[in-house]
């Protein structure tokens, strides 16, 4: 079976490949969860994070929004002692500000993501130099996040966030998973 080129190194990728990156996500929760861990990410491999997924989820509650949102320093103490995760205190204090700011948005979280989805069709990437590391459309959704409060969303984070959870479909166009 024919698959994007970085999903062959390790049964981690395969698996995250073949059942969730590229697949529409919605949800607030779900959606929160996919953004703190792509923050996290942020100067790590992508298996780091994949690999310490379980202990993430435990560490925070799941990733309920207004669970996280609830978090004061006795909880960040906890968290910057939890070998499971990854211990950032700006990575760590980001996502309890960022599910405070989630709260907030009257939309919702899933709707204010996806609001910034690209429309229409568009070529498939040949090949991986062909996936860009940002689009017009993360750079605005960056953006907007920024002016509403959010912490740690760059245009690359944004994309990579679009790229996982299905806004946009990166698959190479071999790729069994690439949609026609």
């Amino acid at each position: 079976m024919q698959r994007c080129a970085w999903a062959e190194s390790s049964p981690d990728y395969v698996a995250y490949h073949d059942e969730e990156w590229g697949t529409p996500l919605h949800g607030d929760d779900a959606l929160f969860e996919r953004l703190c861990l792509e923050a996290f990410q942020s100067g790590l491999s992508w298996i780091t994070i994949l690999r310490k997924r379980p202990a993430f989820r435990a560490a925070f509650a799941g990733f309920s929004i207004d669970a996280v949102a609830e978090f004061d320093a006795d909880d960040e103490a906890r968290l910057m002692a939890d070998t499971g995760i990854v211990r950032n205190r700006a990575k760590i204090s980001a996502a309890v500000r960022n599910a405070r700011t989630a709260q907030q948005q009257p939309e919702g979280l899933s709707a204010l993501l996806w609001s910034f989805a690209p429309s229409g069709t568009r070529l498939r990437p040949a090949t991986l130099a062909d996936v860009p590391a940002t689009t017009a459309e993360s750079v605005a959704m960056a953006k907007e996040l920024k002016r509403r409060g959010f912490v740690f969303v760059g245009p690359t984070t944004a994309y990579a966030l679009m790229q996982a959870t299905g806004m946009v479909d990166d698959h190479v166009a071999d790729c069994f998973r690439a949609s026609p």
